[in-house]
């Protein structure tokens, strides 16, 4: 995703309204590596500027996304989710926590589906689902027999 600035000169080039809401909303995406739902994002941007309303969340995040400048992604965990990289990547999911985390798949754009030759595939997205270390840690703490399986590895 470009900068809050570079996004903003893309607006006003786009005839599209800059508001100081919008301004907000691009600095919160930026460089953001949570993965946020629209309406945490609304959480984060109603902190610091009361009275933005959650349609204009949406709005601009949808308009975003159009631009190319973000990915909504649906990964099954909290509604969908809004990707500031663009970059080709995928993504590791804590079952426990929530928490999602950015990762490189070597290959995954080769992966085709099997007896699916009426099929074309447009994109391979892979999404990993287990625990992340602070999860198991904290899980690892309260179980010792699970302590005692990893203590053996």
């Amino acid at each position: 995703m470009n900068s809050p600035t570079e996004l903003a000169a893309r607006f006003r080039s786009m005839g599209r309204k800059l508001t100081p809401q919008r301004q907000l909303i691009f600095s919160l995406m930026h460089d953001n590596q949570t993965h946020p739902t629209a309406e945490s994002l609304y959480r984060v941007a109603s902190a610091q500027m009361p009275g933005i309303s959650l349609r204009t969340v949406y709005q601009t995040l949808n308009e975003l996304a159009e631009m190319g400048e973000l990915q909504m992604i649906d990964l099954g965990v909290g509604g969908m989710r809004f990707d500031p990289n663009v970059d080709d990547h995928h993504h590791a999911v804590c079952n426990a926590c929530g928490k999602i985390r950015d990762v490189k798949v070597k290959g995954a754009g080769a992966l085709k589906p099997k007896d699916a030759s009426d099929f074309k595939v447009c994109e391979v997205g892979v999404v990993f689902k287990g625990q992340c270390a602070e999860c198991e840690s904290k899980t690892a703490k309260r179980s010792p027999v699970l302590q005692a399986k990893i203590s053996k590895k």
